[in-house]
């Protein structure tokens, strides 16, 4: 593989103009445009566009075509770069895909075994390194190990981390969120639930308590110096 296609798989390409009005039908065109560096221009397509011939005349072609192999409306879709020999036999060549309007480069299998491999020996010799930052060695004890407790974070290191500032969204996502939003509405319109009907409230009834006053008439005592006066004595009468 050589240097440009090596380079290819870590370079992007997208056309604001065109982002908001992408669809299954001109898609193809989308990725035609000059300024794609995906995009080679001596393949069919190009003659075809050149000579205003219907896109069914490239199955009589031998040659370099693009083609729509996959197609998500509106988020994903997957063009095939793929050298054709006759109308029932291509090679495939490469895959792009297009993200929200940015085209990738999909990585071959090599690719991707070397980024994978290179990723593990580099864990591995990360924790090689690590671990022989524990080892310790004393002439009568020989080799052991000291780990230490992590030192605490100072937290003003926190403030020293620089904040990505937030991007505004673009005119495409806001549009396509929206249509997205409201087309699970229409599958799933959304229930309301209604609310509890609570039972009057009972007024606690008030009986009327009835009260009786007695009045008990006692005989009427007299007291002197808080002692009872005795009764009257009786005196006989001289005849």
């Amino acid at each position: 593989m050589d240097h440009k296609a090596e380079n290819a798989l870590g370079i992007s390409w997208h056309d604001t103009a065109w982002v908001p009005h992408l669809n299954q039908s001109n898609i193809l065109d989308y990725f035609s445009e000059r300024s794609n560096p995906f995009y080679d221009r001596t393949c069919n397509n190009e003659t075809i566009k050149m000579q205003r011939l219907s896109p069914d005349q490239m199955l009589n072609m031998t040659g370099l075509e693009y083609s729509l192999l996959h197609a998500q409306e509106p988020i994903l879709y997957v063009i095939r770069k793929q050298h054709r020999h006759s109308p029932t036999q291509v090679t495939p060549l490469a895959d792009y895909y297009i993200i929200a309007g940015t085209v990738y480069q999909g990585p071959d299998l090599c690719s991707v075994v070397n980024s994978r491999l290179l990723n593990t020996l580099h864990n591995l010799q990360s924790a090689f390194d690590e671990a022989l930052g524990y080892a310790r060695f004393h002439p009568s004890r020989g080799y052991s190990w000291e780990f230490k407790e992590k030192e605490e974070k100072e937290p003003a290191a926190k403030d020293k981390k620089i904040k990505k500032k937030e991007e505004a969204s673009s005119a495409f996502q806001r549009k396509r969120v929206d249509l997205l939003l409201g087309e699970l509405a229409k599958k799933h319109p959304p229930l309301f639930m209604p609310p509890p009907s609570q039972p009057p409230a009972k007024v606690p009834h008030v009986e009327d308590v009835k009260t009786e006053v007695k009045v008990e008439k006692g005989e009427d005592k007299v007291t002197v110096n808080g002692s009872m006066r005795p009764p009257p004595e009786k005196r006989q009468k001289l005849r």
